[in-house]
């Protein structure tokens, strides 16, 4: 039996390039929301949630003829609403605070290997009490990367976006992305671990 795909959004989309005067309130009902949180995610803040999704849903009304399938309707919002989201992010004043990729590695001897143990806090974070902190620092570490590696590990690790995606939303290429989400990690990491350590 031959296994055929359905894009569900077809007939969307094609409501949307006929300028069907109700395709407009179905595409924001059926992604409007998910844009929303994407882009809460990636700003860190409601207002420019709001505005970035309201954005991303008139540009893609308004360039539904870029759209040539050659990815999911949904997988090309995405990048739209991530890519207006990235932008109000580098629209802000930066804090002074950077991230030095140095400052992240763990110590390596000449051979390349770790020299000091590192630590295992598995056993800690399951604690009642530590949950509402690790998230705060987590949040607040989050919020302290740039906007580049904010985005990147962002659409990585909580979007599963593909590092092509998030090379197209960037304007880099896929081997920065992968360093981009590689030190955002070990940032997060130290961030988590000098909070566990003093706790």
């Amino acid at each position: 039996m031959l296994d055929v795909q359905v894009d569900s959004d077809a007939a969307l989309v094609e409501a949307l390039r006929r300028d069907d005067p109700e395709a407009a309130d179905q595409l924001v009902e059926r992604y409007g929301e998910r844009l929303y949180r994407l882009a809460v995610r990636l700003t860190g803040t409601r207002d420019d949630a709001e505005d970035a999704t309201h954005v991303a849903l008139l540009t893609a009304i308004r360039t539904i003829e870029a759209f040539r399938g050659d990815s999911s309707f949904d997988a090309w919002l995405g990048r739209l609403a991530a890519g207006v989201a990235y932008r109000k992010l580098l629209r802000r004043p930066r804090k002074a605070e950077t991230v030095a990729f140095d400052d992240l590695l763990p110590p390596l001897d000449r051979a390349g290997r770790h020299f000091e143990p590192m630590n295992d806090w598995s056993g800690r974070i399951d604690g009642a009490g530590l949950q509402g902190g690790l998230r705060r620092v987590l949040t607040d570490a989050i919020d302290a990367l740039p906007p580049d590696h904010r985005t990147a590990l962002i659409l990585r690790d909580v979007e599963g976006m593909s590092d092509t995606d998030i090379a197209e939303v960037l304007g880099v290429g896929q081997s920065a992305v992968r360093a981009r989400v590689h030190r955002s990690r070990l940032f997060l990491r130290q961030r988590l671990s000098k909070h566990l350590d003093s706790t």
